[in-house]
């Protein structure tokens, strides 16, 4: 991992990926593309995955002044290519076994946006803004996913208006319409977080897998009966776990469960 990218894993199995370039806004290179979507490929041990920025903003999307000197002498193919590994990073978060977390500290734009939309749970500082940024550069705010999730998640005519106008999308904003659960003071984003990580992982790992495999299906469903038949198997699956039976046995004990997750 380059020093652009920081990650730790934590004792309670928690894996924060620190986005470390604070000089440029934390704008993506290739590198950090490649390493965010290794590091969100996980064992069982991870019950959590967090996302943040180092300095004051999230993610500036990709480096332009990185990405024109990268172009000189490429052909469409070599770009398409590019293109296709920033989409893999969007596609191995929301895929990711564990439930990813958004810590949003400043602006994000673009493919960082993007990032942060393909995590499960957003949480923002106040000075955090959203932006989708292409439209500046002449391009389609159909990037690495945005077209996808921005309509699942906060509805599709405020989606459209925000990518057809490009406007920048303040933090208070952005909680009342959804697209984060919570905005606090800079200063107190990482207890925040922190509460987040504690709820998420007071649950059975296999359990919190499977919810997470089920909403990223069904949320494509074709209809109500085929979104049932999916949570059906996977309730029947659940149960035969070793962390189900564990749970019985400590609700008849009056004690806390001891997860495995098997």
């Amino acid at each position: 991992m380059t020093d652009e990218l920081m990650i730790e894993d934590s004792l309670e199995g928690v894996r924060t990926i620190r986005l470390n370039r604070p000089d440029r806004l934390n704008a993506l290179t290739p590198g950090m593309v490649t390493g965010i979507t290794e590091a969100v490929k996980v064992d069982r041990t991870i019950r959590a995955i967090v996302i943040t920025g180092e300095g004051r903003g999230f993610c500036a999307g990709v480096d332009i002044a990185g990405a024109e000197e990268r172009q000189k002498g490429r052909s469409n193919a070599d770009a398409f290519a590019m293109q296709e590994r920033f989409a893999g990073m969007i596609l191995a978060v929301a895929r990711s076994s564990a439930p990813v977390i958004a810590a949003v500290n400043g602006p994000v734009a673009g493919a960082g946006f993007a990032l942060t939309l393909s995590c499960d749970i957003r949480l923002a500082a106040t000075g955090a803004k959203f932006i989708i940024g292409a439209p500046n550069i002449g391009l389609s705010a159909g990037e690495c996913g945005i077209t996808y999730f921005l309509p699942r998640i906060i509805g599709l005519g405020r989606a459209a208006e925000i990518m057809l106008t490009n406007r920048h999308v303040p933090a208070d904003e952005a909680h009342t319409i959804g697209l984060v659960t919570t905005v606090t003071a800079p200063e107190d984003l990482a207890d925040a977080v922190e509460q987040t990580v504690a709820a998420v992982t007071a649950y059975s790992p296999f359990g919190q897998k499977m919810t997470k495999q089920v909403y990223r299906s069904t949320i494509d469903a074709p209809s109500l009966e085929a979104a049932l038949e999916v949570e059906n198997r996977t309730q029947i699956l659940a149960n035969g776990s070793e962390d189900a039976a564990e749970a019985r046995r400590a609700f008849l004990e009056k004690r806390k469960p001891v997860w495995t997750g098997r």
